[in-house]
């Protein structure tokens, strides 16, 4: 499980803090489905980040009881100066794990090549996409967190990311921002709306269509 409490968090701006999430409080359980919906500006691009782990809090706390990914394809937990190998020889490290099932698995999924032998920083956004999400999926997370990105590369890569992601890990937890509703439908059973940096609803799925509808 993890549990969200009392999550605030501010940014400072020209005009002084601007606070994004306002004590907000909520529990995903393991294999929980969830689908983070809300006007853009409400925050839930922020939610994933601090379960994440990718920034802290103002205020209050994220407790992780299983193990989460980082936002799936988000790459800025790399070194840029640092080839993919050793990227991958860095994580493997800190997670405890093969390096050399991880490379393989990073090889084949991201079709990289020789370029796994280069600076992270040359890559373009695609090939750093693509990296980033074989690296997410080469590490066995109890919860993945998705912002928008499940569509990378072409369409045979979207392919073998839908198959990974959400057929060969379909036990695992899932917290899902997207705006398309369609890809709510499809993989998550409950919802989360953010209004305010507050919850303003938070379970099943039609239900929560129902109240994103009519906000």
């Amino acid at each position: 499980m993890i549990e969200v409490v009392n999550l605030t968090k501010e940014y400072e701006t020209r005009q002084g803090p601007r606070r994004v999430l306002d004590n907000l409080s909520m529990t995903i359980a393991p294999g929980q489905k969830i689908g983070v919906l809300g006007r853009n500006g409400a925050g839930k691009s922020t939610l994933i980040k601090l379960i994440g782990g990718v920034e802290l809090p103002t205020s209050g706390v994220v407790r992780r009881h299983m193990t989460v990914s980082w936002p799936l394809a988000f790459s800025g937990g790399f070194q840029g100066s640092m080839t993919g190998n050793d990227n991958i020889r860095f994580l493997t490290r800190v997670h405890n794990l093969d390096f050399q099932d991880a490379y393989d698995f990073v090889d084949d999924f991201s079709e990289l090549g020789a370029a796994l032998c280069e600076p992270v920083r040359t890559y373009s956004s695609g090939m750093r996409a693509r990296f980033a999400f074989a690296l997410s999926l080469a590490i066995e997370f109890e919860c993945y967190l998705i912002d928008e990105i499940i569509a990378v590369g072409d369409r045979r890569f979207h392919d073998r990311c839908h198959y990974e992601l959400f057929e060969k890990r379909k036990d695992r937890a899932l917290l899902l921002v997207s705006h398309d509703i369609t890809a709510i439908k499809e993989y998550c059973s409950t919802t989360v709306i953010l209004d305010g940096g507050k919850v303003a609803y938070f379970g099943g799925l039609e239900e929560g269509l129902e109240a994103y509808y009519r906000n």
